[in-house]
């Protein structure tokens, strides 16, 4: 059975895609950026606080498909600029430093808007024995 996850933005009817699919106790969160539920950029020019607000808005995607943070197997990353690799690394490891998923991280020369510096998906298999969340 599949179950399409909505954040009800313009972009998902306009491009055809979901915020996040599951199909039985597997869940993939599209790419995910540092938009707050204003339609606002979080952390302008600030890497670390667009990585905490993607994984904000990933982990309320997870919620809706009857998951957490805490199933999240896989990590995929686009970044604007390498260089700010480190300040990725520090949030990512605070919040799944404790998981500890599989990660890539990719330099892409930008992405749909210019102030937006990083922009994440990930994938989930329910019914991991790990427990965080950002609450």
């Amino acid at each position: 059975m599949r179950q399409n996850i909505s954040t009800g933005t313009e972009w998902e009817d306009k491009v055809g895609y979901s915020r996040a699919v599951r199909i039985g106790n597997h869940i993939a969160v599209s790419g995910t950026t540092a938009v707050d539920s204003n339609g606002t950029i979080v952390g302008k020019n600030d890497v670390y606080k667009q990585t905490l607000q993607c994984f904000r808005n990933i982990e309320k995607a997870l919620k809706q498909a009857g998951s957490s943070l805490k199933d999240v197997v896989r990590t995929r990353t686009f970044i604007t600029n390498i260089e700010n690799w480190e300040d990725f690394g520090r949030a990512h490891a605070e919040v799944m430093g404790g998981i500890k998923p599989v990660a890539t991280l990719v330099e892409v020369s930008k992405l749909i808007d210019p102030d937006l510096l990083i922009e994440i998906e990930v994938d989930a298999i329910i019914g991991s024995d790990n427990n965080k969340s950002l609450d």
